[in-house]
Protein backbone atom coordinates (compact mmCIF):
# COMPACT_ATOMS: atom_id res chain seq x y z
CA UNK A 1 0.00 0.00 0.00
CA UNK A 2 1.27 3.62 -0.75
CA UNK A 3 0.24 6.52 0.57
CA UNK A 4 1.13 10.60 -0.45
CA UNK A 5 0.65 13.59 2.15
CA UNK A 6 -1.38 10.44 4.19
CA UNK A 7 -3.80 9.95 1.20
CA UNK A 8 -4.94 6.24 0.68
CA UNK A 9 -3.99 5.08 -2.63
CA UNK A 10 -5.59 1.00 -2.54
CA UNK A 11 -7.31 0.69 -5.76
CA UNK A 12 -10.88 -0.79 -5.25
CA UNK A 13 -11.71 -4.21 -6.93
CA UNK A 14 -14.52 -3.65 -8.61
CA UNK A 15 -15.67 -7.55 -8.20
CA UNK A 16 -14.21 -10.59 -6.76
CA UNK A 17 -14.46 -14.13 -8.07
CA UNK A 18 -15.04 -16.37 -5.22
CA UNK A 19 -16.14 -14.07 -2.67
CA UNK A 20 -17.72 -14.92 0.89
CA UNK A 21 -21.09 -13.31 1.65
CA UNK A 22 -22.33 -13.45 5.75
CA UNK A 23 -25.09 -12.49 6.49
CA UNK A 24 -25.37 -12.25 10.57
CA UNK A 25 -28.70 -13.59 12.15
CA UNK A 26 -32.02 -11.07 11.86
CA UNK A 27 -31.68 -10.27 15.25
CA UNK A 28 -27.86 -9.03 14.71
CA UNK A 29 -28.49 -7.38 11.72
CA UNK A 30 -31.56 -5.54 12.26
CA UNK A 31 -31.00 -4.23 16.34
CA UNK A 32 -33.85 -1.79 15.69
CA UNK A 33 -36.74 -1.15 13.31
CA UNK A 34 -35.22 0.00 9.93
CA UNK A 35 -36.82 3.70 8.12
CA UNK A 36 -39.46 3.65 6.21
CA UNK A 37 -38.47 2.80 2.32
CA UNK A 38 -35.46 1.11 3.52
CA UNK A 39 -33.59 -1.44 1.38
CA UNK A 40 -31.52 -4.27 2.00
CA UNK A 41 -28.94 -7.02 2.31
CA UNK A 42 -32.05 -9.16 0.17
CA UNK A 43 -31.35 -7.43 -3.24
CA UNK A 44 -27.12 -8.45 -2.45
CA UNK A 45 -25.58 -11.64 -3.97
CA UNK A 46 -21.97 -12.34 -2.63
CA UNK A 47 -20.41 -9.97 -4.94
CA UNK A 48 -23.08 -7.60 -6.18
CA UNK A 49 -26.31 -5.69 -5.20
CA UNK A 50 -28.85 -3.91 -7.06
CA UNK A 51 -31.40 -1.34 -5.72
CA UNK A 52 -34.52 -0.47 -7.69
CA UNK A 53 -34.71 3.12 -6.94
CA UNK A 54 -35.18 6.50 -8.60
CA UNK A 55 -32.62 9.32 -9.34
CA UNK A 56 -31.43 10.76 -6.39
CA UNK A 57 -29.22 10.94 -3.54
CA UNK A 58 -29.39 7.99 -1.09
CA UNK A 59 -27.55 6.74 2.29
CA UNK A 60 -25.74 3.44 2.34
CA UNK A 61 -24.83 1.85 5.44
CA UNK A 62 -22.73 -1.17 6.00
CA UNK A 63 -21.71 -3.87 8.10
CA UNK A 64 -18.93 -5.59 6.95
CA UNK A 65 -16.52 -8.87 8.34
CA UNK A 66 -17.16 -12.27 8.81
CA UNK A 67 -16.04 -15.18 10.85
CA UNK A 68 -12.51 -15.15 9.23
CA UNK A 69 -10.62 -12.17 9.13
CA UNK A 70 -11.77 -9.90 5.89
CA UNK A 71 -11.41 -6.74 3.50
CA UNK A 72 -14.22 -5.11 1.87
CA UNK A 73 -14.32 -2.27 -0.52
CA UNK A 74 -17.21 -1.16 -2.33
CA UNK A 75 -17.57 0.90 -5.36
CA UNK A 76 -20.82 1.63 -7.70
CA UNK A 77 -22.66 2.96 -10.84
CA UNK A 78 -19.75 3.60 -13.32
CA UNK A 79 -17.00 2.33 -11.96
CA UNK A 80 -17.03 5.35 -8.63
CA UNK A 81 -15.08 4.35 -5.57
CA UNK A 82 -17.51 4.18 -2.94
CA UNK A 83 -15.76 2.45 -0.18
CA UNK A 84 -12.21 2.29 0.90
CA UNK A 85 -10.92 -0.94 1.35
CA UNK A 86 -11.65 -1.66 4.96
CA UNK A 87 -10.66 -4.29 6.99
CA UNK A 88 -12.52 -6.29 10.03
CA UNK A 89 -10.75 -9.07 11.86
CA UNK A 90 -12.19 -12.73 12.14
CA UNK A 91 -15.87 -12.37 13.89
CA UNK A 92 -15.52 -9.05 14.18
CA UNK A 93 -18.63 -6.31 12.21
CA UNK A 94 -17.20 -2.81 11.39
CA UNK A 95 -19.92 -0.04 10.22
CA UNK A 96 -19.40 2.43 7.33
CA UNK A 97 -21.53 4.58 5.78
CA UNK A 98 -21.40 6.97 2.11
CA UNK A 99 -23.81 9.26 0.33
CA UNK A 100 -24.54 7.98 -3.14
CA UNK A 101 -25.71 10.17 -6.03
CA UNK A 102 -27.73 7.87 -8.73
CA UNK A 103 -28.77 9.98 -11.76
CA UNK A 104 -29.43 9.54 -15.72
CA UNK A 105 -27.18 8.98 -17.50
CA UNK A 106 -25.13 7.17 -14.28
CA UNK A 107 -21.96 7.91 -15.83
CA UNK A 108 -20.58 11.17 -18.41
CA UNK A 109 -23.71 13.13 -18.81
CA UNK A 110 -23.15 12.98 -22.49
CA UNK A 111 -22.79 8.77 -22.56
CA UNK A 112 -25.34 6.22 -22.18
CA UNK A 113 -27.94 5.85 -19.46
CA UNK A 114 -26.61 2.86 -18.17
CA UNK A 115 -28.40 0.39 -15.77
CA UNK A 116 -31.98 2.02 -13.94
CA UNK A 117 -31.43 2.48 -10.22
CA UNK A 118 -28.25 2.28 -7.57
CA UNK A 119 -25.80 -0.59 -8.86
CA UNK A 120 -22.81 -1.57 -6.03
CA UNK A 121 -19.96 -3.76 -6.52
CA UNK A 122 -18.49 -5.37 -3.38
CA UNK A 123 -14.40 -5.93 -3.90
CA UNK A 124 -11.35 -5.79 -1.76
CA UNK A 125 -9.13 -8.76 -1.24
CA UNK A 126 -11.24 -10.60 0.91
CA UNK A 127 -14.48 -9.68 0.93
CA UNK A 128 -17.40 -10.10 2.98
CA UNK A 129 -20.84 -7.82 3.68
CA UNK A 130 -22.69 -8.74 6.48
CA UNK A 131 -25.36 -6.23 6.51
CA UNK A 132 -26.36 -3.10 4.13
CA UNK A 133 -29.27 -0.52 4.16
CA UNK A 134 -29.91 1.86 1.38
CA UNK A 135 -32.31 5.21 2.53
CA UNK A 136 -33.20 8.56 0.81
CA UNK A 137 -31.00 10.83 1.75
CA UNK A 138 -32.09 14.12 4.14
CA UNK A 139 -33.04 17.21 1.77
CA UNK A 140 -30.06 18.42 3.83
CA UNK A 141 -27.88 16.55 2.10
CA UNK A 142 -24.74 18.41 0.96
CA UNK A 143 -24.24 17.88 -3.11
CA UNK A 144 -21.14 18.26 -4.40
CA UNK A 145 -20.85 18.69 -8.08
CA UNK A 146 -18.05 18.01 -10.48
CA UNK A 147 -17.68 19.92 -13.81
CA UNK A 148 -14.92 19.14 -15.76
CA UNK A 149 -13.49 17.16 -18.54
CA UNK A 150 -11.99 14.08 -19.05
CA UNK A 151 -9.30 14.06 -16.48
CA UNK A 152 -12.17 14.46 -14.16
CA UNK A 153 -15.35 12.69 -15.13
CA UNK A 154 -16.48 8.80 -14.49
CA UNK A 155 -14.68 7.13 -17.07
CA UNK A 156 -17.04 4.13 -18.34
CA UNK A 157 -13.88 1.68 -19.12
CA UNK A 158 -11.10 0.74 -17.26
CA UNK A 159 -7.88 1.54 -17.44
CA UNK A 160 -8.75 5.15 -17.84
CA UNK A 161 -10.15 6.81 -13.78
CA UNK A 162 -11.14 10.86 -13.69
CA UNK A 163 -9.93 11.85 -10.48
CA UNK A 164 -13.74 12.82 -10.23
CA UNK A 165 -14.64 9.43 -10.05
CA UNK A 166 -12.46 8.55 -7.15
CA UNK A 167 -13.24 11.67 -5.02
CA UNK A 168 -16.44 9.71 -3.19
CA UNK A 169 -14.46 7.05 -1.03
CA UNK A 170 -12.86 10.22 0.63
CA UNK A 171 -16.67 11.31 1.53
CA UNK A 172 -18.61 9.97 4.56
CA UNK A 173 -22.28 9.91 4.50
CA UNK A 174 -24.21 13.46 4.13
CA UNK A 175 -21.99 14.80 0.90
CA UNK A 176 -22.64 13.69 -2.47
CA UNK A 177 -20.89 13.30 -5.30
CA UNK A 178 -22.66 14.57 -8.95
CA UNK A 179 -19.88 14.29 -11.16
CA UNK A 180 -21.15 15.92 -14.28
CA UNK A 181 -17.64 16.00 -15.99
CA UNK A 182 -17.53 14.68 -19.63
CA UNK A 183 -14.25 14.07 -21.82
CA UNK A 184 -13.68 16.44 -24.78
CA UNK A 185 -15.45 19.38 -23.27
CA UNK A 186 -14.10 22.76 -23.20
CA UNK A 187 -15.13 26.14 -21.47
CA UNK A 188 -17.26 26.71 -24.71
CA UNK A 189 -18.96 23.34 -25.27
CA UNK A 190 -19.72 22.82 -21.79
CA UNK A 191 -21.93 25.87 -21.71
CA UNK A 192 -23.74 24.77 -25.37
CA UNK A 193 -24.61 21.63 -24.58
CA UNK A 194 -28.15 20.98 -23.15
CA UNK A 195 -26.54 17.74 -21.17
CA UNK A 196 -24.32 19.70 -19.56
CA UNK A 197 -24.45 23.36 -17.72
CA UNK A 198 -28.49 23.57 -18.61
CA UNK A 199 -28.97 20.13 -16.90
CA UNK A 200 -26.59 20.91 -13.95
CA UNK A 201 -27.60 24.40 -13.25
CA UNK A 202 -31.36 23.96 -12.11
CA UNK A 203 -29.81 21.04 -9.94
CA UNK A 204 -27.89 23.47 -7.39
CA UNK A 205 -29.16 23.74 -4.21
CA UNK A 206 -28.34 26.68 -1.47
CA UNK A 207 -25.22 26.02 -0.40
CA UNK A 208 -24.10 23.45 -2.80
CA UNK A 209 -19.81 23.32 -3.96
CA UNK A 210 -19.72 23.25 -7.40
CA UNK A 211 -15.72 22.43 -8.46
CA UNK A 212 -14.85 23.51 -12.20
CA UNK A 213 -12.66 22.16 -13.76
CA UNK A 214 -12.44 22.88 -17.36
CA UNK A 215 -9.23 23.73 -19.94
CA UNK A 216 -7.63 20.97 -21.20
CA UNK A 217 -9.68 21.11 -24.20
CA UNK A 218 -9.70 24.97 -24.47
CA UNK A 219 -7.42 24.37 -27.27
CA UNK A 220 -8.60 27.18 -29.71
CA UNK A 221 -10.26 29.85 -26.94
CA UNK A 222 -8.82 32.96 -26.54
CA UNK A 223 -7.94 34.66 -23.60
CA UNK A 224 -11.39 36.88 -23.39
CA UNK A 225 -13.55 34.21 -24.09
CA UNK A 226 -12.21 31.42 -21.66
CA UNK A 227 -12.06 34.44 -19.22
CA UNK A 228 -15.53 35.68 -19.42
CA UNK A 229 -16.72 31.82 -19.89
CA UNK A 230 -14.95 31.11 -16.26
CA UNK A 231 -16.91 34.07 -14.65
CA UNK A 232 -20.30 32.76 -16.53
CA UNK A 233 -19.81 29.26 -14.85
CA UNK A 234 -19.27 31.21 -11.40
CA UNK A 235 -22.15 33.63 -11.91
CA UNK A 236 -24.54 30.96 -12.76
CA UNK A 237 -23.82 28.82 -9.74
CA UNK A 238 -23.73 32.16 -7.09
CA UNK A 239 -27.61 32.57 -8.73
CA UNK A 240 -29.03 29.21 -7.65
CA UNK A 241 -27.33 29.81 -3.83
CA UNK A 242 -24.27 27.57 -5.08
CA UNK A 243 -20.25 27.80 -3.50
CA UNK A 244 -18.13 27.82 -6.96
CA UNK A 245 -14.69 26.96 -6.45
CA UNK A 246 -12.46 26.93 -9.60
CA UNK A 247 -9.72 24.33 -9.99
CA UNK A 248 -7.03 24.67 -12.26
CA UNK A 249 -5.92 21.70 -14.48
CA UNK A 250 -3.81 18.79 -13.38
CA UNK A 251 -0.35 18.78 -15.16
CA UNK A 252 0.52 16.98 -17.93
CA UNK A 253 3.41 14.44 -17.43
CA UNK A 254 6.17 15.23 -19.91
CA UNK A 255 9.81 16.20 -18.41
CA UNK A 256 12.43 18.82 -19.92
CA UNK A 257 15.99 17.20 -20.10
CA UNK A 258 16.83 18.56 -17.23
CA UNK A 259 13.91 16.57 -14.86
CA UNK A 260 11.53 19.24 -14.61
CA UNK A 261 7.94 19.64 -15.95
CA UNK A 262 7.38 21.80 -18.78
CA UNK A 263 4.34 22.57 -17.48
CA UNK A 264 4.11 26.40 -16.76
CA UNK A 265 0.64 26.69 -18.56
CA UNK A 266 -0.35 22.97 -17.67
CA UNK A 267 1.33 21.47 -20.86
CA UNK A 268 -2.30 22.68 -22.59
CA UNK A 269 -1.77 23.23 -26.42
CA UNK A 270 -3.36 26.27 -27.28
CA UNK A 271 -1.61 27.98 -30.22
CA UNK A 272 -2.99 31.61 -28.89
CA UNK A 273 -0.77 31.07 -26.11
CA UNK A 274 -3.45 31.43 -23.23
CA UNK A 275 -1.94 30.35 -19.84
CA UNK A 276 -4.96 29.03 -18.52
CA UNK A 277 -4.12 27.71 -15.03
CA UNK A 278 -3.10 31.58 -14.74
CA UNK A 279 -6.73 32.81 -15.84
CA UNK A 280 -8.27 30.66 -13.69
CA UNK A 281 -6.30 31.77 -10.64
CA UNK A 282 -7.24 35.49 -11.99
CA UNK A 283 -10.96 35.01 -11.76
CA UNK A 284 -10.74 33.33 -8.60
CA UNK A 285 -9.41 36.66 -6.59
CA UNK A 286 -11.18 39.03 -8.61
CA UNK A 287 -14.48 37.35 -8.13
CA UNK A 288 -13.25 36.10 -4.58
CA UNK A 289 -14.28 32.36 -5.58
CA UNK A 290 -12.25 29.34 -3.55
CA UNK A 291 -9.14 28.01 -5.68
CA UNK A 292 -8.23 24.87 -5.72
CA UNK A 293 -4.59 25.04 -7.61
CA UNK A 294 -4.33 21.48 -8.64
CA UNK A 295 -1.53 22.79 -11.18
CA UNK A 296 1.08 23.38 -8.24
CA UNK A 297 -0.05 20.60 -6.53
CA UNK A 298 -0.11 17.86 -9.36
CA UNK A 299 3.52 19.85 -11.01
CA UNK A 300 5.15 19.21 -7.30
CA UNK A 301 4.22 15.87 -6.91
CA UNK A 302 4.81 14.43 -10.30
CA UNK A 303 8.59 16.16 -10.06
CA UNK A 304 8.99 14.42 -6.73
CA UNK A 305 8.29 11.58 -8.34
CA UNK A 306 10.61 11.53 -10.92
CA UNK A 307 10.47 10.34 -14.92
CA UNK A 308 10.00 7.05 -13.86
CA UNK A 309 8.30 7.15 -10.50
CA UNK A 310 5.46 9.16 -12.26
CA UNK A 311 4.61 6.80 -14.91
CA UNK A 312 2.06 4.99 -12.50
CA UNK A 313 -0.12 7.98 -11.96
CA UNK A 314 -0.75 8.39 -15.48
CA UNK A 315 -1.97 5.59 -18.29
CA UNK A 316 2.02 5.94 -19.63
CA UNK A 317 2.52 2.20 -19.05
CA UNK A 318 -0.40 1.49 -20.65
CA UNK A 319 -1.19 3.75 -23.00
CA UNK A 320 1.86 5.93 -23.61
CA UNK A 321 -0.80 8.24 -21.94
CA UNK A 322 1.11 11.52 -20.01
CA UNK A 323 -1.97 13.00 -19.78
CA UNK A 324 -4.89 10.90 -18.52
CA UNK A 325 -4.35 9.05 -15.04
CA UNK A 326 -4.23 5.38 -13.87
CA UNK A 327 -6.56 4.32 -11.07
CA UNK A 328 -3.95 5.29 -8.55
CA UNK A 329 -3.20 8.30 -10.01
CA UNK A 330 -6.52 9.47 -9.94
CA UNK A 331 -6.70 7.71 -6.16
CA UNK A 332 -3.78 10.20 -5.58
CA UNK A 333 -4.92 13.54 -7.33
CA UNK A 334 -8.97 12.70 -5.47
CA UNK A 335 -7.05 13.01 -2.45
CA UNK A 336 -4.96 16.56 -2.84
CA UNK A 337 -8.20 18.10 -4.04
CA UNK A 338 -10.15 16.57 -0.75
CA UNK A 339 -6.95 17.75 1.12
CA UNK A 340 -7.85 20.97 -0.23
CA UNK A 341 -11.24 20.92 0.69
CA UNK A 342 -10.60 20.47 4.34
CA UNK A 343 -7.85 23.16 4.52
CA UNK A 344 -10.34 25.80 3.04
CA UNK A 345 -13.11 24.60 5.36
CA UNK A 346 -15.25 24.19 2.29
CA UNK A 347 -16.73 20.85 3.81
CA UNK A 348 -17.37 19.75 7.14
CA UNK A 349 -14.38 18.05 8.83
CA UNK A 350 -16.75 15.39 10.02
CA UNK A 351 -17.76 14.01 6.49
CA UNK A 352 -14.76 13.42 5.07
CA UNK A 353 -12.12 10.33 5.54
CA UNK A 354 -8.48 10.99 6.42
CA UNK A 355 -5.95 8.93 6.87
Amino acid sequence: MRRFNGVRVTALAAVVLGACLTTAPAAQAHDHKPPPGTLGIENCTATACHFDVPPGDYDVTVRLGGDTASSTGISGETRRSLLPETAAAAGQRVTRAFTVNVRTPEGEPTGPDGTPGLDLAIGGSAPALADIRVTPAARHTRQLFLVGDSTVCDQPAAPYTGWGQQLPQFLRKGVAVANYAASGESTVTYLQKPQLWSTVQPLIRPGDLVLIQLAHNDKTTDEVTYRTNLETLVAGVREKGGRPVLVTPIVRRWFDADGTLNNDIALLVNGLGVNHPEVIRSVAAAEDVPLIDLTAKTKALVESLGVEGSKALYLYNEKKDNTHTSAYGATVYAGLVRDALLAQHLVPRGTVRVG
